[in-house]
């Protein structure tokens, strides 16, 4: 694992920018399969009377890697360049143009103030319009998925990412960042999948009555 760690390190002093792509790339598309996992295992079944030989056949779990493979390119297309020249960016702003005292309370705050504001809804937006168009919908079809789980998880995440994010500025280098927020992505794919399972659950609902409804 210590070695596996060295070459890592080597490959991110060497090649910054193609180790971060190709390292998100894999653990969105691992991360991908865990959530078809979790959400194989918590679905619920959309038949109530069927036969033990159906329901048996019926939760037998088939990875659809298809699906892994298109989240793996978000990784690659979108997460692994974006992130990395986010983060190197933002670290740059706060010290040289804001001139703020590194690991320092503003610092931190400003760092997790932005993220929370322009990458997190951004890395939202454009991972659900992303996977719809990617799974065949059309765009009127995406348009009505991204209203039904944008704000929902955007709220959601907003609970938990901003203490990951605090950790994350304070103790972790800033080549080491992406990677320290892919890992994380781990359980957020998880939690994006549910999102999207959920559909038309009822607290997904609610969330609607928030927006101005348009007449």
């Amino acid at each position: 694992m210590l070695r596996l760690w060295k070459w890592y390190q080597n490959c991110l002093s060497t090649h910054p920018v193609k180790t971060q792509v190709i390292s998100s790339g894999f653990i969105w598309g691992f991360g991908d399969i865990a959530a078809q996992t979790v959400t194989h295992y918590t679905a619920k079944p959309l038949h109530l009377q069927i036969t033990d030989k159906n329901k048996d056949k019926d939760e037998e779990l088939k990875i659809n890697w298809r699906r892994v493979g298109c989240t793996a390119l978000f990784g690659l297309g979108f997460v692994g360049p974006v992130g990395h020249f986010w983060y190197e960016g933002l670290d740059r702003i706060i010290k040289v143009r804001l001139k703020l005292q590194q690991n320092s309370f503003r610092f931190v705050a400003s760092k997790v103030a932005a993220d929370g504001i322009i990458f997190g809804p951004l890395d939202l937006l454009v991972f659900f319009t992303y996977m719809g168009f990617a799974s065949g919908k059309t765009s009127a079809q995406v348009k009505e998925d991204v209203k039904r789980d944008f704000l929902p998880a955007l709220i959601l995440e907003g609970g938990i990412w901003p203490i990951v994010q605090v950790a994350n500025f304070r103790f972790v280098p800033v080549q080491y960042q992406l990677l320290y927020v892919n890992l994380f992505c781990l359980l957020d794919s998880c939690f994006l999948s549910w999102i999207e399972q959920q559909e038309d659950a009822p607290w997904k609902q609610w969330f609607k009555t928030i927006l101005p409804s348009k007449k």
